[in-house]
C-alpha cells in the first residue's frame, strides 16, 4: 500500500497498483506547509491500521472467500509497512522473510499454471491487502484528514 505526497492511499503489491483511496482537501499545499512529524505519526498509525487488518483477513479467513490457507503464519508475518524519508508516503506489502525459500505471496497472487495440462498448481488468490484497505478506507480517510489539518503550519 501506498500513501503519497498528494493525500493519496494504493494497495500494492510488487508489481502493480491494485487498491486506490484519495484524501480531498489539500492537494493545494506543498510539502513545506506541514509539519512532518505530525504527518509521519498520522502515515505510521495508517500503516499500523492496515497491516493489521490484512494479517487479520489471512488468520481468519484463510481457506474462505479466496484468501490463501494460513498454515505457517510466514505470509501472515511478513506483512509490513515503512514510510519514506519524507513521511508522505508509507508501503504497506508483504515481504520475503529468511523463513521463506521464495516469495510466495507473488504465487498466491498471480496463481502458477501446471507446464502440462494447463490446469492451476496454485489458483491466483483474492487480494487481501485491497481488501484491508476497503475494509478501513473510512478510518484512513479520518486519520489523514485529522493528521494533515493538525500538521498544516499557519
Amino acid at each position: 500500500m501506498l500513501l503519497t505526497r498528494r493525500r493519496e492511499v494504493a494497495v500494492a503489491n510488487s508489481v502493480s497498483i491494485d487498491g486506490y483511496l484519495h484524501v480531498d482537501g489539500f492537494d493545494k499545499f506543498d510539502q513545506e506547509a506541514f509539519n512532518k512529524r505530525k504527518i509521519r505519526a498520522g502515515m505510521r498509525k495508517v500503516g499500523q491500521l492496515i497491516t493489521g487488518r490484512a494479517q487479520m483477513n489471512l488468520a481468519l479467513g484463510g481457506g474462505q472467500e479466496g484468501y490463501p490457507i494460513n498454515r505457517s503464519g510466514a505470509t501472515t508475518d511478513s506483512i509490513g509497512f515503512k514510510l519514506s524519508r519524507w513521511g508522505f508516503l508509507v508501503r504497506i506489502a508483504p515481504n520475503k522473510t529468511s523463513s521463506m525459500r521464495a516469495f510466495y505471496p507473488a504465487y498466491l497472487h498471480y496463481g502458477v499454471r501446471r507446464k502440462q495440462g494447463g490446469g492451476w498448481r496454485i489458483k491466483p488468490r483474492d487480494n487481501y491487502m485491497t481488501d484491508a484497505l476497503t475494509d478501513s478506507r473510512a478510518d484512513v480517510q479520518r486519520i489523514l484528514q485529522q493528521a494533515f489539518a493538525a500538521a498544516l503550519l499557519n
